[in-house]
């Protein structure tokens, strides 16, 4: 059965979240991992594609998210401010651009970017633009066409708005919008041209149909990028006593999302550092093709050097 479902997804073909299940069931993880390695060489060559973040508006977010540290709803003793110093951000881009990384991009928390703020954001990219040639990424929540139009002026060609979970799931973890507030963003960027990344978080309790479901519903909205997170159980939140997924878990569903979207970058992202370094070489040889890199929103993360020093050991290009 791997090897048909393998096969088409060689041509370019995802597997159905029926077929991935199958897979999951029948097949162990070793198996899983050479298959999806395979088809990440096929479909998107050994280049893996790396991004930086900016924190650039911390706390004080109405939405209720259960997984997050930045939402009004829990006390978690997060930092909180409007808009991150320019001074800062540039230190963050200049580290980045010296570093070979490949795309950039500020993260905003809140529902949405208020106009004002918004306007602010978009002469901080003009200035990231004029300093360096990365490719600008933003992360502003639910903005309308028009809004994300004003990035696209200042130059930002990606939009980040994860679906977090499957449409089936997510109202376990939000209730303050849904599945289809962000497939509307989604819709508004790409009508603009803009290419977008679209994943989600581990972790929070969901099955592996939940996140199956996920990845096929980033894929056939038309990401390019699919994040997946592990779930960091911050003090003060709905989550923070979720127990840890096993790292066989992570691979097996990493690996799994390279047979439902086997042309996108599957980006490992948050909670890569708290792996096992044979786990995270497991992954970059079963189906991972892109990373995160330097820290996170609120939790530290993985060290640029370290990082570059891994993807050339284990045979892989920075784009």
């Amino acid at each position: 059965m791997i090897t048909t479902i393998k096969q088409r997804a060689l041509q370019g073909i995802g597997a159905s979240i029926e077929e991935a299940l199958e897979i999951n069931r029948l097949y162990d993880t070793d198996t899983i991992c050479d298959a999806a390695n395979d088809i990440r060489r096929a479909r998107c060559g050994n280049h893996i594609d790396t991004c930086s973040i900016v924190n650039a508006r911390s706390g004080r977010c109405g939405e209720d998210c259960k997984w997050c540290a930045q939402s009004k709803h829990y006390t978690t003793g997060v930092s909180e401010y409007e808009i991150v110093p320019e001074q800062e951000m540039m230190q963050i881009l200049d580290r980045a651009t010296a570093n070979g990384v490949k795309r950039f991009s500020l993260v905003t928390s809140g529902r949405k970017v208020a106009p004002r703020d918004l306007d602010r954001f978009c002469d901080l990219y003009r200035k990231a633009r004029a300093k360096s040639d990365i490719f600008l990424c933003a992360s502003m929540g639910l903005l309308s066409r028009d809004e994300l139009a004003k990035l696209w002026d200042a130059g930002v060609r990606r939009y980040h708005c994860n679906l977090e979970t499957g449409s089936t799931y997510f109202a376990q973890l939000c209730t303050t919008h849904t599945t289809e507030d962000k497939l509307k963003t989604i819709r508004a960027a790409r009508e603009l041209g803009m290419q977008v990344c679209s994943g989600g978080i581990i972790g929070m309790g969901e099955a592996m149909a939940d996140r199956l479901q996920m990845t096929a519903e980033a894929r056939d909205a038309g990401a390019v990028s699919i994040p997946m997170n592990i779930l960091n159980p911050i003090p003060g939140t709905p989550l923070e006593n979720q127990p840890p997924l096993s790292e066989d878990e992570v691979i097996r569903t990493a690996a799994l999302m390279r047979f439902v979207a086997p042309d996108v970058e599957i980006r490992f992202a948050g909670g890569r550092a708290r792996m096992s370094d044979k786990a995270v070489e497991r992954m970059l040889k079963g189906g991972i093709n892109a990373a995160l890199v330097g820290d996170m929103l609120t939790t530290v993360g993985n060290d640029i050097n370290r990082d570059k020093i891994l993807f050339h050991r284990l045979g892989f290009e920075m784009k």
